[in-house]
């Protein structure tokens, strides 16, 4: 195919969950519910820690900011892909789609690190109990989150300007419902030897780290609990982690299985419908999962909707 420049690219097209137009007008209503849910959820979730002094702990300061950034991970693909569906229209443009890779990265690894970040929290608190303020106070946790913004926004800024040196084809065409960063790099005429190899560096470094981080950290949990806590104890320790681990389990899980799936099958979609669960699905399930297995959550909203009113 003839290569262009990248500055005469004017669009891609995204061609989302299946190129038949009859089924795209179903797609719209199911997928507004769920981003107006994630919205509306996390957010809630934010206003009630933010509201409720009980709730100024390290734990739940990790979690507002875990369910802010699901906020925005959502943000940043659901909108564009509903207004390609209304209109009918699947173009986005060259710098959106790299903004929008960008934002993607930048969101997506908050979430892998504050999720680490939460499990050392656990780690500290039931392992290191009576040194817990001590250890977790709060410009430690500030700084952490710091660290973790400067991170991401890094990784996601040299992947961006990474895509930005590639020269594509006539043919840019995305399978996906967002510019992901592996299907844009796809369709480059030029070399990508040095994206790739960037690409999967940090896809290891930064996804492997973190995990690693959060399994060592459970398994010095769980080795405690077995020693030193009794039956009652063991109970309230590990109710305490079970939140977190579920929402580690969807991430991590659904995010596995995308590379999985891409792996394993020819159809171009099946990525898409398997990023559909860590990108929108993950995002939308989290508050439920905070504030049905956690007391102190569900009576901050209940004094949140009772000041409201």
């Amino acid at each position: 195919m003839e290569p262009h420049n990248k500055s005469q690219i004017s669009e891609f097209l995204l061609l989302g969950f299946t190129e038949n137009p009859t089924l795209q007008p179903l797609i719209f209503g199911p997928f507004l519910s769920m981003y107006l849910v994630t919205v509306s959820g996390n957010l809630l979730i934010v206003l009630a820690i933010l509201s409720d002094t009980h709730l100024h702990t390290p734990m739940y300061f990790f979690l507002a900011n875990l369910s802010f950034y699901d906020m925005c991970l959502t943000s940043t693909i659901v909108p564009k892909m509903l207004v390609n569906v209304w209109t009918q229209n699947k173009a986005i443009s060259y710098a959106d789609c790299i903004t929008q890779t960008f934002f993607f990265l930048l969101f997506v690894e908050l979430e892998n690190f504050v999720l680490a970040v939460m499990a050392y929290d656990r780690f500290v608190a039931i392992c290191h109990p009576l040194h817990y303020t001590l250890i977790m106070n709060p410009r430690l946790c500030v700084q952490l989150v710091l660290v973790c913004w400067v991170i991401s926004s890094l990784h996601a800024l040299l992947q961006s300007l990474m895509v930005l040196r590639l020269s594509f084809c006539l043919h840019l065409e995305i399978p996906h419902f967002f510019c992901e960063l592996n299907h844009v790099v796809q369709l480059a005429c030029s070399d990508t030897f040095l994206n790739d190899v960037i690409m999967y560096f940090f896809a290891i470094l930064l996804g492997g780290g973190p995990l690693a981080g959060i399994l060592y950290s459970y398994s010095k949990i769980i080795f405690s609990i077995r020693t030193t806590y009794s039956a009652q104890g063991k109970y309230k320790a590990f109710s305490t982690c079970a939140s977190h681990l579920s929402v580690v389990s969807l991430f991590y899980g659904t995010g596995l299985g995308v590379y999985i799936s891409s792996t394993a099958t020819q159809n171009s979609h099946a990525s898409a419908r398997a990023s559909l669960v860590y990108t929108v699905v993950t995002p939308m399930l989290n508050p439920f999962i905070y504030s049905l297995r956690n007391t102190d959550v569900k009576l901050a909203v209940k004094r949140l909707f009772t000041q409201k009113l």
